[in-house]
This record gives C-alpha cells, sequence and structure tokens, in this order.
C-alpha cells in the first residue's frame, strides 16, 4: 500500500500542505492557510501551521491531523492502516464526508486493499 494514502484515503502526496513543507515553500504554506481558514470557518490556521509529511509517515504532521482528527482516531483504534480495512466504510458516517468532497479518497482506499 502507499505510505502516502492517508487513512481516510486522501493522497498526501497531492496535498498542499505536505508540498509546502517538502519544499519549504513559505508562500504556499500561507497560501494554503488562507485556504483552509475560509473552509473551516477558523483564525487558527496560519502559515506557521501548514507542515506535513504525511498522515502515515514519520515526521511532522498538520495538527489537526495529528490531534483532532477522528478518522485517523478510529483507524488506530481498530488497528487498521486506512478505513479500506474496515468492514463498515460504504455506511461510515466518520469518513463519508471525505468521499462526499473527495470520491478519489475511497477510490484509492479500495485499490490500496486490492494490492
Amino acid at each position: 500500500m502507499k505510505q502516502l494514502i492517508a487513512c481516510c484515503g486522501l493522497d498526501c502526496e497531492s496535498c498542499e500542505a505536505r508540498i509546502a513543507t517538502v519544499k519549504n515553500d513559505n508562500e504556499l504554506r500561507e497560501k494554503t492557510a488562507q485556504k483552509w481558514s475560509e473552509m473551516n470557518n477558523t483564525p487558527e490556521i496560519t502559515a506557521a501551521t501548514i507542515n506535513c509529511m504525511g498522515c502515515r509517515t514519520d515526521g511532522v504532521k498538520f495538527a489537526f491531523c495529528s490531534n483532532y482528527c477522528g478518522i485517523r482516531k478510529c483507524v488506530s483504534e481498530k488497528g487498521f492502516n486506512t478505513c479500506g480495512e474496515c468492514k463498515e466504510l460504504n455506511h461510515c458516517q466518520i469518513v463519508g464526508a471525505i468521499f462526499q468532497h473527495s470520491p478519489n479518497a475511497k477510490k484509492n482506499l479500495l485499490a490500496s486493499e486490492t494490492t
């Protein structure tokens, strides 16, 4: 399974926070912080908080992903690598919101479980 597929199926390789971290791109951090602050209606996301190497990799993680993500906590509690291992995937309300906004996330999970 590709390590840069997050617990929820999002592709960390294409995540703006990871790209900004890998490239040490402060302009992208600022742009991402502004975008995510607006999307989540919170001023707490700042350029300084945009640092992440990926949900399931070693290294720094975006604070939400490491401290607050219910999906990541659920996967960990169940001893899974991703939601793709869970029998409740198709009916799960926790990860369902991700699929509404990013249908490729579910495809990533299903593809990763067949390889």
